[in-house]
Parts: C-alpha cells; structure tokens; sequence
C-alpha cells in the first residue's frame, strides 16, 4: 500500500471513537468540569479599624481551601491552606442546617454597636446563596462562624510564627505563648497543623533556649493529648 493510501486508510474503530468524542470535549469540558466540582462555603467579616480588617475563608467540598487575611488597604492575597475532612464536614453540615443560606435573614435587626459585617455565601454549579449579619442570636450560624473564626486565628498564629522564626528570631517566644494561650482556650479547630514549626522552633540552636522548651512542651501536648481534647468545641468536638 502506498504511503498516501495509508494515510487515508479508513480509521480503526477506536480512532473513530477518537475522532468522533474527542472534539466534544472542547464543546463540553468547561461545563463538564463545573458540574464535576463541589460547593464552595466562603465566610468574609468586614471590620474597619481592627486588626485584621478583612478575613474571608473559603472552604470546597473538592479538599479545596483558601485564606485573605489582610488590611482592607492591601491588596486581596487569597493563599491556599488545608482543612481536615471532620472540620470541612462540620461546615457543611451546619451551612445544611442554615438551608445553604438560601432566603436566610441572620441579623438581629436591633441597634447595637458594630461589630463587623459577616458573609455566608454558597456557591455550587451557577446557585449561589448569600446572608450578610452583624450580630445574630441563631444557634448554627454563630457554631459556623465560630468555626470559622478559629481557622483565621490558627492560619495567624502559624503566620506569626513563621515570621517571627524567619524576621525575628527574639520575637518567637511572645508568638509561642499566644499559641499557648489559644490553644487552651479550644479556639483552634486543627491545633495540630502547627506542628511542623513547633519542632523547627525546637530544633533550632539559634533561638532562645527558653522559647525552644515552649516549642517542645507544645508539640509534646499536642502529640500525646487526644485531638478532641485540644480542638475546637465549635469543630465538632463535646466541650461544654
């Protein structure tokens, strides 16, 4: 058979299946790929003048999680983080029982002072659900902001302490007890995700040594204590 007649040979049937199926999926990949992802949860408490100024976690049903946590003059820096099944779970769960924020009215409606405006927004395949509060006296809605709340104040004590080991090396200790301090109050859903630099702080000659004892007794607690024990109540764990 000559070269020109084997180019044009009629194709096998897999190369037809090919040829065929192939070209749809340019048509119908974008679409295809939204209607594969899950929902994404976003919480966002605005609040000029305090420190930060504006939080916003968005949390996916696909292991997907991002953090802004800045001043409200900065610009937007969404980073990318992780969030364990129980605690992702947990959001979802009690964004269920809000009924996905769709028609929620969260607010008080009383005149109080401000205490920052707070979002709840679902999004999943084009639906999109979104309930703005200052204060509300619902029982879910404070759980799930609660949550959330303790994933911005973990991120900022793993931030603190990064910095603090990178920047200012005298500066560790103050950063080790304010974890300290979180971390007995049960604020941080996922204490444990700060482990990585509590051995780093501990292993590292150039730190005090009283600030790499801290590190130790830290890590030590959080390794031989039960999870549920260190977490959050608000992450589905029974603290009264």
């Amino acid at each position: 058979m000559s070269p020109v007649c084997s180019f044009i040979r009629r194709p096998s049937g897999r190369s037809l299946f090919f040829l065929l199926v192939f070209p749809l999926f340019f048509l119908i990949g974008p679409s295809f790929l939204r209607a594969a992802d899950g929902a994404t949860i976003t919480y966002r408490r605005v609040f000029k003048g305090s420190n930060p100024e504006f939080i916003e976690i968005k949390i996916g049903e696909n292991d997907s999680a991002s953090y802004d946590i800045r001043q409200l003059s900065d610009d937007p820096d969404a980073q990318p983080f992780e969030v364990g099944g129980a605690v992702r779970a947990k959001i979802f769960e009690l964004a269920g029982e809000l009924h996905n924020f769709e028609g929620a009215d969260l607010d008080i409606h009383r005149r109080i002072a401000d205490l920052g405006e707070k979002t709840f927004r679902y999004e999943k395949n084009g639906q999109v659900h979104e309930t703005h509060y200052n204060y509300t006296l619902n029982r879910s809605a404070s759980q799930l902001a609660l949550v959330f709340e303790g994933l911005v104040q973990q991120q900022h004590d793993l931030m603190n302490l990064q910095q603090k080991l990178r920047y200012d090396r005298l500066g560790v200790n103050d950063a080790l007890h304010q974890f300290e301090n979180d971390l007995a109050q049960h604020t941080l859903p996922e204490p444990e995700r700060l482990l990585p630099v509590l051995d780093r702080i501990a292993a590292d000659s150039r730190l005090v040594e009283v600030a790499r004892q801290l590190a130790r007794a830290l890590a030590e607690r959080l390794r031989t204590t039960p999870p549920q024990e260190n977490a959050a109540p608000q992450a589905g764990n029974p603290h009264p």
